[in-house]
């Protein structure tokens, strides 16, 4: 078996100066929303709730530069995680897409949650739906037919554009994982979080994109009815054979930190609980937090002249941390709230009144 040596920051000695990062963002995509169909006609594929989002998770670098592993070491956590359960297809689904664009014809397999260094399939790198040329799409013939819900919230239709496209993208090499922590993305929904600080999904030569221009590499998609979020650290191989380590946060060294590391489904979002379909004067454009990434300390600012209101502190299982009861009778307020005690990541700042509730992402650095 070909040895694989991943070359983290306490393993290289010397990063040439970069005028520019090879590793230019992570970008998500919203693959498919599921509908009540798909939860009733999946009885092979295991349960997928109804309004599951399916996430597809790029490696987006420059040309010339090859994604080489995701990766959690001691300081820097890779965690995956979702409030419910991440959705694994009990009849074809692995920890990587091992299914054939055949097999991705039956039941649900086509939204399993796995790892990859470029493929969707067996045979077929996964790219952007929008980049799809829509040749041999893969058409659903299972009875009755799944996957064909048309949400706005996933653009492009699946029946349209599937995102698959035939080539020979490399195989995933897992390093480091015990056989638990896989399981959380294996054949049957077992769990919601996966976290490390001595593992990594790795490609053995390096992976580019199917378009080796835009150079955009799938590492990961993953479905889930509940707030997704991740923190990655990545490294990629440079044109002249160095690498370079980014990570969510706590830089040392060579490393570089990129916030688009981090991620969370859940971000400025209005909840109208009212019963009357109409959103008064508490919206989002009335409520604001910043600065935003931060490291110790956020101000929340409202506007808010009716009745008393209150903010609640989360993290993203939906965990309470702090709650604090507004002065309603003030037109414009503002509160400083010490973020110092809390771990680096990603918590939730819900402002609510009158029936609404708004909800705003933090990320702490």
């Amino acid at each position: 078996m070909k040895k694989i040596t991943l070359f983290f920051t306490f393993s290289f000695l010397v990063l040439l100066a970069k005028a520019q990062n090879g590793l230019e963002c992570v970008e998500v995509e919203v693959y498919y929303v599921s509908n009540a169909n798909d939860t009733i006609a999946n009885s092979a594929g295991g349960v997928l709730p109804i309004g599951s989002v399916t996430y597809r998770v790029y490696a987006d670098m420059l040309q010339g530069y090859k994604f080489q592993a995701a990766y959690g070491v001691p300081g820097h956590e890779l965690r995956l995680e979702t409030s419910t359960l991440f959705f694994n297809n009990i009849d074809r689904g692995a920890t990587s897409p091992t299914f054939t664009k055949t097999q991705a014809r039956t039941n649900t397999v086509m939204v399993d949650s796995w790892f990859s260094v470029g493929a969707a399939c067996v045979g077929n790198y996964g790219i952007f739906k929008t980049d799809d040329d829509t040749v041999a799409n893969v058409v659903n013939n299972f009875v009755p037919q799944v996957l064909q819900n048309n949400d706005a919230d996933a653009g492009i239709p699946l029946t349209q554009k599937d995102g698959f496209m035939a080539g020979n993208p490399e195989q995933v090499t897992f390093v480091g994982f015990t056989a638990p922590e896989l399981d959380v993305f294996d054949a049957g929904t077992v769990g919601n979080l996966l976290s490390t600080h001595n593992a990594s999904w790795a490609s053995l030569n390096g992976s580019k994109g199917f378009d080796t221009v835009a150079n955009k590499v799938l590492i990961g998609q993953f479905t889930t009815d509940g707030i997704f979020s991740f923190k990655l650290n990545i490294q990629i191989g440079t044109p002249t054979g160095g690498v370079e380590n980014y990570v969510a946060d706590s830089a040392v060294g060579n490393e570089i930190v990129l916030s688009c590391l981090t991620y969370v489904s859940l971000v400025d979002t209005v909840i109208d609980t009212t019963g009357v379909g109409i959103i008064n004067d508490l919206v989002s454009s009335a409520f604001s937090v910043y600065p935003n990434p931060t490291n110790e300390f956020v101000t929340v600012t409202y506007n808010h002249s009716k009745s008393s209101a209150y903010y609640t502190l989360l993290d993203i299982s939906g965990k309470v941390l702090a709650y604090k009861k507004l002065d309603g009778a003030a037109i414009k307020n503002s509160e400083l709230i010490d973020l110092s005690m809390l771990a680096n990541g990603i918590y939730i700042m819900q402002l609510s009144a009158d029936g609404i509730t708004t909800n705003k992402k933090i990320i702490k650095n």
